[in-house]
């Protein structure tokens, strides 16, 4: 559903340029600082705010208030033009600003090149199942999605992908395949992703690495940070000292992590890290 579909309005346009910048407080500025003498604020569920619009010429100039709480001055400058309250599900208007955001860079970011083996597929689809079976409708992140293989297989099996990444031009590449989903996707740093989301049941993180000495700090935080937001994680990896500091990295974190050898795929998911809250 669209941001101005929910909004009841025919464009909306965010003070945020990106969508990882959303947390931002500055941005509550911004929007103070807009004109507009007609406004429109959204309550989540709980009657807590979800997003203000002011009206500035033909489109309403909005703040998204999924990751940050509004001010004060934003308040009470509602409450001083004309204005109306609407109300929706959390859920759903975060799967609308994902939506905003993935179009904007489908259309303004070139994807890369074709990047997916035709056989991977198949292969990542019959390692999801044998380890979870379907997804019933389920929450699985697609932890570092690139162009969206995961996510693909995910919807295969029945599962609600939540897919992030920090390379526009595989996101880009993704969305315009029809592998990623604008509603399903964020362009996000992976070290940051519980800033973004609550914890899901599941999520996956495949061929993560290469991870050596220069990397390993970043790809210990990213794992920690999709250990921290999901109750179950499948991760993959092409080597077993890769998997054995994944092992490691949740073990420490209180979690059990199971490796094993993965004979299905020679090239990519060679080494398979399950994990799971203890």
């Amino acid at each position: 559903m669209m941001a101005a579909e929910i909004l009841g309005v025919d464009e909306v346009v965010f003070v945020e340029p990106q969508f990882s910048v959303l947390p931002d407080p500055r941005y509550n500025d911004t929007l103070t600082l807009a004109g507009g003498d007609e406004g429109r604020l959204l309550l989540d569920e709980q009657e807590e705010p979800l997003a203000l619009a002011f009206k500035n010429g033909n489109c309403w100039v909005t703040g998204s208030f999924l990751f940050r709480n509004p001010t004060a001055l934003l308040i009470e400058k509602f409450e001083n033009v004309n204005g109306g309250i609407y109300q929706e599900d959390r859920a759903a208007w975060a799967a609308a600003v994902r939506e905003y955001y993935s179009l904007a860079l489908r259309a303004e970011v070139s994807p890369t090149i074709e990047d997916l083996n035709p056989n991977r597929r198949g292969i990542l689809k019959d390692l999801v199942e044998k380890t979870w079976g379907r997804g019933n409708g389920t929450t699985c992140i697609d932890a570092c999605c690139g162009s969206g293989v995961g996510s693909l297989v995910l919807r295969d099996l029945g599962y609600m992908p939540l897919s992030f990444d920090n390379d526009p031009a595989l996101l880009s590449l993704g969305l315009s395949t029809g592998r990623l989903l604008p509603d399903e996707t964020m362009w996000i740093d992976a070290m940051k992703v519980s800033q973004y989301t609550a914890p899901v049941p599941r999520g996956i993180g495949i061929m993560m690495g290469e991870i050596n000495s220069f990397s390993q700090e970043m790809w210990q935080q990213i794992v920690s940070e999709l250990f921290a937001v999901t109750e179950e994680t499948l991760i993959t990896v092409g080597t077993e000292p890769e998997a054995r500091l994944i092992r490691d990295w949740g073990e420490g974190m209180g979690r059990t992590v199971e490796i094993s050898e993965n004979p299905a795929d020679p090239i990519y998911d060679i080494w398979v890290c399950r994990s799971k809250k203890a």
